[in-house]
């Protein structure tokens, strides 16, 4: 199979890639001690899902109600929705997914347990909760100083049992290309963490999981003592932003959107059939434009520039060598935003043989 045989644009996986990035994660973390449910956001992809239990992992981290249900369906338990199930359509589907699938929830606050823990109640149902906490991004989770106050608050809930704390150190996208400080951050976090867990244990709490989870965090993070799993996405692909963050190299990137030449009429520009349908332009670094410009053969191409899109097209500029009918590779800025514009992806063997794998679960 040659790619000029693909029809394009296609969303291709390089599978000895893949499964490389797989097996390292998993090896490193089962060396540790340290569990890994990694998030399925990134793949969406249940063939992805059975390469990573078959190495290991204990289950998955989902954020919407479409991937713990497609997980749950698949028959796959240990799931984590990782997402503050607020409102009466999220409450619902909450049970649902306790009773289906013994799925564990997460909350930051009273407010958002007690209706869970009321509807649980009606439903006969008790559910394991982790409470979510706020080590340095400013999002969802409660601060590390509170977390005892809501966890004496969550002890009155009849229908909700405390399993456990987690984070997500997503402020750690912010250090750009400063690596060390970087790990410190994913370190300092994981030690907030592990102290909050010491506190809630010291307060009479059975606190068995202390949960952390990013991909740039995954060097340092799980690593500190007292940490029982971690949630790593990106790690399966990798992408862009984690070249740029110094969390992988470029021959560990197993993502590209594989797009074709399709114009050459504007001067310096080079039309190719991927635009903003296909691609993501979420960069967390200074980075512009839709992803990284590499031949075939893996490289970047010099001087050539991804900066804008439209719906069906993009525009390569700094280009006067590219013909109409040229492939090019186009790494992502942000895998998990760009496998969720697509169907499927085209897993590619180091042979040249290639499977379709389904995309599902599609926010």
């Amino acid at each position: 199979m040659r790619l000029s045989q693909l029809d394009s644009p296609a969303l291709l996986v390089d599978v000895a890639r893949l499964d490389r990035n797989l097996r390292r994660a998993s090896e490193d973390l089962a060396g540790a001690g340290v569990a890994l449910r990694p998030h399925w956001k990134t793949s969406k992809c249940l063939e992805v899902a059975r390469r990573q239990r078959a190495l290991g992992a204990v289950g998955f981290t989902c954020s919407t109600p479409a991937e713990v249900r497609a997980l749950g369906e698949a028959g796959h338990s240990g799931l984590l929705w990782a997402h503050l199930p607020v409102g009466a359509a999220k409450v619902a589907f909450a049970v649902e997914a306790v009773h289906r699938y013994g799925t564990t929830l997460m909350v930051d606050s009273v407010d958002v347990a007690a209706p869970l823990d009321a509807a649980l109640r009606d439903a006969g149902l008790v559910a394991g909760v982790l409470l979510e906490v706020d080590t340095g991004l400013g999002r969802t989770g409660v601060d590390a100083e509170r977390a005892a106050t809501v966890a004496a608050q969550l002890r009155t809930l009849r229908s909700l049992r405390l399993q456990g704390v987690m984070t997500h150190e997503g402020h750690l996208y912010g250090f750009g290309s400063d690596r060390s400080g970087l790990d410190s951050a994913a370190a300092m976090s994981a030690t907030v963490l592990v102290g909050v867990a010491d506190a809630l244990r010291a307060d009479g709490h059975e606190i068995g999981v202390v949960s952390v989870g990013s991909t740039p965090g995954l060097a340092a993070g799980p690593y500190v003592h007292g940490v029982t799993e971690a949630r790593p996405g990106t790690y399966v692909f990798e992408d862009g932003n984690q070249v740029r963050l110094g969390s992988c190299g470029l021959d560990d990137c197993a993502l590209t959107v594989l797009a074709r030449v399709v114009s050459t009429q504007r001067a310096g520009t080079a039309i190719i059939d991927a635009g903003s349908k296909a691609m993501s332009s979420d960069a967390v670094t200074p980075e512009r434009g839709y992803g990284l410009v590499l031949g075939l053969d893996g490289r970047p191409l010099p001087g050539v520039a991804f900066p804008r899109a439209n719906e069906e097209h993009g525009f390569l500029v700094g280009t006067s060598t590219l013909r109409v009918g040229d492939l090019v590779s186009i790494l992502p800025h942000h895998a998990c935003a760009t496998v969720n514009m697509w169907s499927e992806l085209v897993a590619m063997e180091s042979d040249g043989t290639y499977e379709r794998w389904p995309v599902v679960a599609r926010h």
